[in-house]
């Protein structure tokens, strides 16, 4: 087998081959995948054997009702994906400068950069540039550095779940994030002057999906008590239906200080007493590795390094 060269592969590759092959690994179905091109099947198969006679090797296994990507097919799938979200980047950019905004800014967050640091940032950038159009996503640490990973954010405030990850992005921390335990504030506990962490495995939870920092870290404290992770849980990573079952049920639930402060200040929970602090690492800024920032996301980027949550200090990783 042949290696690919990069410049036989610019001078046949067509962005229709990219949305082709971005549509089939989506649909698996050569049928649907005409119909969301509106052209034919057969144009289908032709423009697909055209693309793995210059690659060399199958993208799409035949199977008997799909289309599954091989495993060097995923990595092309990849390549389509990221390089469309580019050219969607550049399109809805170019149009809005030419009606004389200054670009836009795709930028994804976690909850607790939310509270401070990312507001904060916004008003510095906006002051400065009011044409400048940002679009904030908020979600997990995984899934926001999954879509900036695939260019579908600029920016992101969060922090690393997998080693993978300090291979892809550059990381420069703002702050800690403190944790507190909460109840409804009539829950039987409500009030005790020091709760043991042993006390509370017979409570039901609201806790974050597997996987996630939050999670990491309650699995950590119940360990380091020599327990098991409560089995009666509800796992959700939305506050609001967190905020409700720990109002209406006898709920215990860990989160970061800055989500339930307010809570607390209102008298709709209560902290729990703790012989020890919970804190996760710093979250910080992350970008895409050996790739420059656009000057809007620079400029994004310096306001949160410069605003009130920042860390004085070099790059880091966590």
């Amino acid at each position: 087998m042949a290696d690919v060269g990069f410049n036989q592969l610019c001078n046949w590759l067509r962005y229709r081959h990219l949305v082709l092959i971005d549509t089939l690994a989506r649909t698996q179905n050569m049928h649907a995948t005409a119909h969301e091109m509106n052209i034919s099947q057969p144009a289908v198969s032709k423009m697909l054997r055209e693309i793995e006679h210059q690659l060399d090797f199958e993208v799409f296994a035949r199977l008997p009702r799909s289309m599954s990507l091989t495993d060097l097919g995923s990595h092309v799938a990849r390549f389509a994906q990221i390089a469309l979200n580019d050219t969607g980047q550049f399109v809805g950019q170019i149009n809005h400068l030419r009606q004389g905004g200054h670009g836009l800014l795709k930028v994804g967050t976690i909850y607790a950069a939310t509270a401070l640091a990312v507001p904060a940032a916004i008003v510095r950038v906006k002051q400065q540039w009011p044409l400048l159009t940002l679009q904030v996503l908020e979600g997990t640490s995984a899934n926001m550095l999954a879509m900036l990973e695939h260019k579908e954010l600029d920016v992101v405030v969060a922090r690393f779940t997998l080693d993978r990850h300090r291979e892809l992005f550059e990381f420069q921390a703002l702050a800690p994030e403190p944790l507190c335990l909460v109840t409804g504030s009539q829950h039987p506990l409500a009030g005790a002057s020091e709760v043991p962490l042993a006390d509370l495995g017979s409570w039901p939870w609201v806790i974050y999906p597997t996987g996630t920092p939050m999670r990491v870290r309650v699995e950590q404290a119940f360990v380091e008590a020599g327990m098991q992770t409560p089995e009666n849980t509800v796992e959700t990573v939305s506050l609001q239906t967190t905020m409700q079952l720990l109002q209406t049920t006898p709920a215990v639930a860990m989160l970061a200080e800055s989500m339930a402060e307010p809570e607390i200040r209102a008298g709709r929970l209560t902290r729990l007493a703790l012989p020890f602090p919970l804190v996760l690492a710093d979250y910080g800024v992350i970008t895409r590795r050996n790739e420059l920032p656009q000057w809007s996301a620079k400029a994004f980027i310096d306001a949160l390094l410069s605003g009130p949550d920042a860390l004085r200090g070099a790059p880091q990783t966590p």
